[in-house]
């Protein structure tokens, strides 16, 4: 098989993965996203009329709050389901379905380029970034936004319980795959762009109950391979036993973590 068709294989079962439940991955986990998306943002300044691109826009959060900004916005994203959710959002928007390692954008095409989230779910994240550099224009700006720091993560745990349930494909990443020090702007530097700023934002994750935190958790691409290969209530237990384990002192059903983000800039 071609390097092509393996990527176009991969994507479209990202894409399914992700887009079986898209309106309950936009109604209960996007946005708890917000403040990382509004602070990347802010740092993306200014963005009228600026041609911007998420790469993985998902249901459209991010991309809401750019046009908000008054940026000209495009999108990409490896699933129909949630590029819908993302239409209905965003009408005027050119959003497309497509695989971030080989990206369907002419080279310098926009001003400021995002991805969340992502890059850890390619089979070569070095590719995927130097694509993000390709479509970026000399002088413009790339924001890659990433899990923080795992030891300031309480789902870590979630995700290493998870693990144990069963093997994972081989070359399957973990959601924080590339979030230890220094590996993102490696890859940043790696791909010709110069990283320029960054911070981390808490991510408190929330739920009313544990009927909502598995309806939110079990969303997630992840989540419903794992629930193809073991069934949904051994995955279910073992998400309900670390959120119980986790649970504050008050009685809230919340895991504390932190996402990063780090901008870097392409020279002219």
């Amino acid at each position: 098989m071609s390097r092509e068709a393996k990527l176009s294989t991969k994507a479209s079962m990202q894409g399914d993965l992700w887009g079986r439940h898209p309106e309950l991955w936009a109604k209960h986990i996007e946005p708890q996203e917000r403040r990382w998306f509004e602070a990347t943002m802010d740092a993306l300044e200014p963005l009228a009329d600026v041609p911007l691109v998420d790469v993985g826009c998902g249901s459209g959060l991010a991309l809401t709050i750019a046009a908000e900004k008054g940026a000209t916005i495009f999108g990409l994203d490896a699933s129909e389901g949630l590029l819908n959710v993302a239409r209905d959002r965003l009408p005027d928007a050119d959003l497309r379905i497509g695989e971030i390692e080989a990206l369907p954008f002419d080279s310098e095409t926009f001003d400021r380029v995002c991805s969340f989230n992502v890059i850890q779910y390619a089979d070569a994240p070095g590719v995927a970034v130097g694509e993000l550099a390709r479509i970026c224009r000399p002088g413009g700006k790339v924001a890659l936004g990433i899990w923080g720091d795992p030891a300031k993560c309480e789902t870590e745990a979630l995700f290493a319980r998870l693990r144990s349930l069963a093997p994972l494909p081989p070359g399957t990443a973990a959601p924080l795959a590339v979030s230890e020090p220094g590996v993102v702007e490696d890859l940043l530097q790696n791909a010709g762009l110069k990283p320029t700023g960054g911070d981390e934002v808490p991510f408190p994750i929330r739920f009313a109950d544990l009927d909502e935190a598995w309806i939110a958790h079990s969303s997630a691409g992840p989540l419903q391979k794992l629930i193809e290969m073991v069934g949904a209530d051994k995955v279910r237990a073992v998400v309900e036993d670390v959120l119980e384990a986790d649970r504050k002192p008050d009685g809230e059903l919340r895991q504390d973590n932190v996402l990063r983000y780090v901008i870097a800039t392409k020279g002219t």
